[in-house]
């Protein structure tokens, strides 16, 4: 369980994988945490089922104004342009980093490591992401291997990353297990 912890859901204003948003953040509720969206800018951030439109979400806050020590984990969901439009923005590489710093969990799925990457927090860190991003986990001094859910404390906090959609059951309760300390 999880009672009283925040959990931070770091995405850009558009291109998130739905299910990986919408999964891991009602696993957090179920545990009894608090999820909170986090953006690059206020308003509503388009989520997508795959290339296809699908909801909007409410943005709790805007990357530049909180950080790590406002949260207890962070979830970083997937979708191809939803990570590769957030290592682009110095305030969100820098939100990301600050929960390696300072030691707090980090439940990365699919191409969300793109955003570790940029952040230089995977060096040395065992994880697993969609397929497309073994070469740049590998070039950033990670060890990627091909399974469902990879739980890393080999470093700073814990690390939890799955490939895709298909391993989203194992990594909310991998994800909800490390914010449960």
């Amino acid at each position: 369980m999880i009672q009283g912890k925040t959990i931070a859901f770091l995405v850009a204003p558009e291109g998130i994988e739905q299910v990986e948003l919408t999964e891991p953040w009602k696993a957090v509720e179920q545990a009894g945490g608090t999820p909170k969206l986090i953006s690059t800018q206020q308003g509503r951030v388009q989520a997508f089922n795959h290339l296809d439109k699908a909801d909007t979400f409410p943005v709790d806050a805007v990357a530049g104004d909180v950080a790590a020590s406002d949260f207890d984990g962070l979830v970083l969901p997937g979708g191809v342009a939803n990570p590769d439009f957030l290592r682009t923005k110095p305030e969100a590489v820098r939100f990301v980093k600050e929960f390696f710093d300072a030691g707090k969990p980090v439940a990365a799925i699919c191409h969300a490591p793109w955003a570790l990457v940029e952040a230089d927090v995977v060096r040395e860190r065992t994880l697993t992401s969609w397929p497309s991003l073994r070469t740049d986990l590998r070039n950033a001094g990670a060890t990627w291997v091909d399974k469902e859910v990879v739980v890393c404390t080999g470093g700073p906090n814990t690390l939890v990353t799955s490939r895709k959609p298909d391993d989203l059951k194992a990594f909310c309760q991998a994800a909800v297990d490390a914010f449960g300390g």
